[in-house]
């Protein structure tokens, strides 16, 4: 793998129609040559240098700067999750079979995923492979393996078979992160049919199909802790008896993991996140695409319309319980923002009537949304104006209260550099 920044230029923007084609070449072509079309259609991407946190480990790693540790337990696992800053209180247990080490996955050996706002790690026990994906700002997401086996010189190796789920009309057909929910037998396999795509939209009663859910959340229900036909049925008859589960010893050798818990604030915050991330890909393509093929950003209005809302959880599934996780998550999660002179920040929790106590995504200030074209960012920040300010009296936005918008007014100004000169006067 080569360090470097350099783009042969591949946009983003081209990407997409390639994706596209990709979607609607399987509906045509027989399967047997299904591979053959996905390498066809995404040669570009697999081309393009990648950049990220992942690529930058491995630079660095290359020069000598740091080293991964091998430990009995977890091999390179928690030498990994320090040196790309992404905590173990993240962690979340999946018991759906549900990706290439699916063999070895059940509810006694789930995938363990782990998470910042820039990579996620995903670790099954005794499997050979830690999988590792990075969001870019030109490509959107990236996918590695790391090598279990201890080596003096372990390698982050970009691995692209990734793409045909991760690439897919799922992730808005440009390459994603998924959060997805299962009916799920005892075995792990899941009911394909039942499969939905969470964001932080999906009523709370249809997510967390195939997750261990630990913590507690009142008289919230869901599809998690809920592995067999006799689980699910028994779930169907009492709605609460796989619920405010606090401690998983019962159902598995937790030891196996590096925290006991499957933590239901992490798994909020990542539902939000791995949607946004994929908005703001989808975004970046889209105006690139606008800008080169003519000189109006129009086209790429409708995707700047739907980062808005996404952004202002304008859709938000209500909460109506008030959530507490198993780990400290929420505290790592909050000191990780900036903050305003008065304290405040995009990432502090309500969890109770909702998420986020400003309704707003602290995803603005990822690299994906500054990778977003300037004049594309121009436009939404003239957008989100028009909301805030109550100029645009849109039905979207009504249940957006005063004190809401004035907050987030008064956070984005004192932490947000690129906001045009008329936010500040």
């Amino acid at each position: 793998m080569k360090g470097g920044n350099t783009l042969s230029w591949i946009t983003l923007g081209w990407i997409i129609l390639l994706a596209r084609s990709i979607t609607l070449s399987a509906a045509i072509t027989p399967d047997a040559s299904k591979a053959t079309v996905l390498d066809e259609g995404m040669n570009g991407y697999r081309k393009t240098e990648a950049s990220g946190v992942i690529l930058a480990l491995q630079t660095r790693l290359e020069r000598g700067e740091t080293r991964l540790r091998h430990e009995t337990r977890h091999g390179y696992l928690l030498s990994l999750l320090h040196e790309l800053n992404v905590p173990v209180s993240s962690q979340l247990l999946v018991a759906s079979k549900t990706s290439p080490n699916k063999a070895l996955i059940s509810p006694q050996n789930p995938r363990a995923l782990y998470y910042n706002d820039q990579a996620s790690v995903a670790y099954v026990p005794s499997a050979e492979l830690i999988e590792l994906a990075a969001a870019d700002v030109k490509l959107g997401v990236v996918f590695y393996t790391l090598e279990q086996k201890e080596s003096a010189q372990p390698r982050l190796v970009r691995d692209d078979r990734c793409l045909e789920c991760h690439a897919s009309s799922k992730t808005l057909d440009v390459p994603g992160l998924l959060v997805r929910s299962f009916l799920t037998k005892d075995d792990g396999d899941v009911d394909v049919l039942s499969g939905i795509v969470v964001t932080h939209r999906t009523p709370i009663a249809e997510r967390w199909g195939g997750f261990y859910v630990t913590g507690t959340y009142g008289a919230l229900t869901h599809r998690g802790n809920l592995f067999g036909a006799e689980a699910i049925a028994r779930h169907e008859k009492d709605p609460a008896c796989n619920a405010n589960i606090t401690d998983l010893k019962p159902f598995l050798e937790v030891r196996k993991y590096p925290d006991g818990g499957s933590d239901i604030v992490s798994l909020l915050v990542l539902e939000h996140q791995a949607h946004m991330q994929t908005l703001l890909t989808r975004l970046a393509a889209e105006s690139r695409n606008a800008l080169q093929t003519g000189d109006s950003l129009r086209p790429a209005y409708p995707a700047i319309e739907a980062v808005l809302k996404y952004m202002l959880f304008t859709d938000e599934a209500g909460l109506g319980s008030t959530v507490r996780g198993t780990s400290d998550f929420a505290h790592w999660f909050e000191q990780q923002g900036p903050k305003d002179k008065q304290g405040r920040s995009l990432r502090q929790f309500d969890l109770q009537t909702r998420l986020f106590k400003f309704p707003f995504s602290f995803m603005i200030y990822s690299p994906s949304f500054e990778a977003v074209p300037a004049p594309a960012r121009k436009h939404f920040y003239r957008r989100l104006w028009d909301i805030l300010s109550g100029e645009d009296p849109s039905p979207d936005y009504r249940k957006l209260s005063e004190a809401s918008r004035k907050a987030i007014r008064e956070v984005l100004i004192e932490t947000k550099n690129d906001l045009p000169n008329y936010w500040r006067f």
